[in-house]
């Protein structure tokens, strides 16, 4: 016998069979249950936890109240039969519609923002190896962009002074100024100007 499901939806499905002239009995059984343990106790009936009675003058059922998201072990036989694997399917319904596309659309805008980070990672850590890799080239360059953030100085590594103006060269204001290139110096390690 050759069972077929078809139109399977989240909560329905429809199962079709040929007819069976060696059939006496008055029904078909239509078993079907979404417990794999039906497959391991070999194809017992009582292990099927639904059973829906077909005439043998029809040769299809329609199948209601099924779960979303579920594998279905399903037989036909006649009335008083146990099942043999040939009257035997398996199928599986799908999602609900709604949270299927809703999930869909989430899992579709997730992998898109990934993939964007990882392209901006990339593309960062190639322009900072250019960065580096053009500072670094030049003789000494590092090693001048270093000492030139540690502290404050001009090209020769001495601490700058701007140049006095001649009202400030007397008196009071020339010691304070002078006293503060001091503490600079010392702070700096270097020598006032």
């Amino acid at each position: 016998m050759g069972v077929a499901v078809y139109n399977v939806s989240a909560t329905s499905a429809r199962v079709s069979w040929p007819p069976s002239p060696g059939c006496l009995d008055t029904f078909y059984s239509v078993m079907y249950d979404p417990n794999w343990n039906s497959l391991l106790m070999g194809y017992k009936r009582k292990s099927f936890l639904h059973e829906e009675r077909i005439p043998v003058s029809q040769t299809s059922a329609h199948l209601a109240n099924l779960l979303p998201q579920t594998a279905y072990f399903l037989c036909v036989t006649c009335q008083a039969a146990n099942p043999v694997r040939d009257q035997c399917q398996v199928f599986s319904t799908p999602s609900d519609s709604g949270e299927g596309h809703e999930r869909a659309g989430w899992e579709l805008a997730a992998a898109a923002w990934l993939t964007c980070c990882v392209l901006l990672l990339v593309i960062a850590g190639i322009l900072l190896w250019g960065c580096l890799h053009a500072v670094c080239s030049v003789p000494d360059g590092c090693r001048a962009a270093a000492g030139s953030s540690r502290r404050g100085t001009s090209g020769s590594g001495r601490l700058y002074a701007a140049p006095r103006r001649a009202s400030e060269a007397s008196g009071k204001h020339a010691i304070t100024q002078d006293h503060e290139l001091r503490t600079l110096a010392k702070l700096s390690g270097s020598e006032p100007v």
